[in-house]
């Protein structure tokens, strides 16, 4: 294994030297090991076995313990004192441990734990029927202190909808953000769906209090699964990956929600996005697109009539993006994340 890394690192030009430092080792010991039989590894290993090891009957015991009823939801912490208990030594932890690791059952055996399932899929066919919400940290000033961005965006226009920078994590804020946006809009917010992870401000009482009175069905993320929110994941990557974004930590709050609104102003009307035919979310969500999207067609169906020749196939597609989905079943769900990634 020492002779397969140190013959990687030469094929990167790095000095047998240089390789043998970072290892641990001496160049002489290097050349020694390849001298004996081509570099092959001699070692057989024991010629016995332990004398200490389990035989087959009591390794057999010890799954048939670890598996009976009274004991199947336990880990071999807890069974073996309770063994001990009933004046029973089959084996210690350890062995128990390395026994169910061998035979694959060291992961839950029964249904302790619910099974964690896909979200629901939600498919929006028009601006606001599913907003996708969560929350960044913004660096402050004070080290180890953060601001904290909450920011709503509707997958079907990706136009951000509304936001607040706040000082803490509160579900109070989140709710009167929310409540703020459809009132701003103009909405009536029966039958929204509003997609988040599994936070604490996203499942607060108040939260889920003002969703209930809105009429706003929630949405929820699969714990420690940041793949089930790639829109609001994908936002935060285009904020952030801004040439502009600021590359030291904010002086105030002030501060940071200046360059949040900056970023908005920019986003929301000028940001060209590549999942939705490179139209802005401000026009998306107005309706503008479908125009622009018609007028890009005829420039390149008039482009490719006075130079046919120049086009082996057809000309670029200018389709509105009719339906946008939310954890969407079937075979595109694998790819969804990476390309909302991608593209943003």
């Amino acid at each position: 294994m020492t002779l397969d890394l140190i013959d990687e690192m030469a094929v990167t030009k790095v000095p047998l030297e240089r390789a043998c430092r970072v290892l641990g080792l001496s160049k002489r010991t290097v050349e020694r090991w390849r001298g004996q039989c081509g570099g092959e590894d001699q070692r057989q290993g024991p010629g016995s076995l332990p004398s200490n090891k389990l035989s087959e009957k009591e390794r057999e015991l010890v799954l048939n313990v670890s598996n009976s009823v009274e004991y199947r939801d336990l880990s071999p912490k807890q069974i073996v004192p309770k063994l001990a208990d009933k004046g029973t030594y089959i084996a210690s932890e350890s062995s128990f441990y390395r026994i169910l690791r061998e035979e694959g059952q060291l992961s839950h055996r029964e249904k302790s734990r619910p099974p964690s399932r896909k979200p629901n899929e939600h498919v929006a066919t028009g601006p606001c029927q599913v907003w996708s919400w969560d929350l960044t940290y913004l660096r402050s000033a004070l080290r180890g202190c953060f601001f904290y961005l909450y920011l709503v965006v509707d997958i079907w226009s990706r136009k951000i909808v509304g936001w607040t920078v706040e000082e803490s994590e509160s579900t109070d804020s989140a709710a009167a953000l929310l409540h703020r946006i459809c009132i701003e809009l103009g909405i009536n917010p029966m039958g929204l769906v509003l997609h988040s992870d599994n936070g604490g401000p996203m499942k607060g009482s108040t939260m889920l209090a003002t969703l209930q009175r809105l009429g706003v069905i929630p949405s929820f993320s699969r714990p420690h699964v940041s793949d089930d929110n790639p829109y609001s994941e994908a936002l935060f990557r285009t904020m952030k990956y801004r040439p502009c974004y600021p590359s030291k930590p904010f002086a105030s709050i002030e501060e940071a929600r200046a360059s949040v609104a900056r970023f908005v102003a920019w986003y929301n009307p000028e940001h060209m996005h590549s999942a939705i035919s490179f139209v802005t979310p401000e026009d998306r969500h107005c309706g503008r697109d479908m125009l622009l999207l018609e007028r890009r067609r005829l420039v390149y169906e008039r482009a490719r009539g006075k130079h046919p020749e120049r086009w082996s196939n057809a000309t670029r597609d200018w389709r509105h993006v009719e339906t946008v989905a939310l954890n969407p079943e079937g075979d595109s769900a694998i790819t969804i994340a990476d390309q909302e990634k991608a593209v943003a």
